[in-house]
């Protein structure tokens, strides 16, 4: 990876992990709202795996790198999930694509730190 790509992954990742962490959260606390509210609260969480998936595809586009597909076929199978009405269970997808941004990030910073730019 060159300077500018983990730059690119390293901000690119930071954003995805807020997201992901953000759908996992919300996907727990929708499970106890009332059936009206969990209307308005499903459509925020689908709009948000929307973004992140925009947000995945950029990654992949300025950041080329083979574990960016691997995280969007993941985003691919929550959103399949939460479509179908199952969300609540792609706690397990959510954390294994957070490892794999997690890891394109270790591996970003860890290439600014060795070049003095963190």
């Amino acid at each position: 990876m060159e300077i500018p790509g983990a730059i690119m992954a390293f901000s690119q990742s930071e954003k995805i992990k807020a997201g992901i962490i953000w759908i996992s959260s919300s996907l727990g606390m929708i499970s106890g709202l009332d059936p009206s509210e969990k209307r308005g609260a499903e459509k925020s969480v689908r709009l948000t795996l929307g973004m992140l998936s925009h947000e995945i595809r950029l990654a992949e586009t300025v950041a080329p790198l083979s574990q960016w597909k691997e995280i969007s076929h993941i985003m691919d199978q929550v959103m399949v999930m939460f479509d179908s009405g199952v969300g609540g269970d792609s706690i397990y997808h959510l954390t294994q694509a957070l490892s794999r941004v997690t890891g394109i990030a270790q591996n970003a910073m860890s290439l600014l730190r060795e070049n003095g730019l963190l």
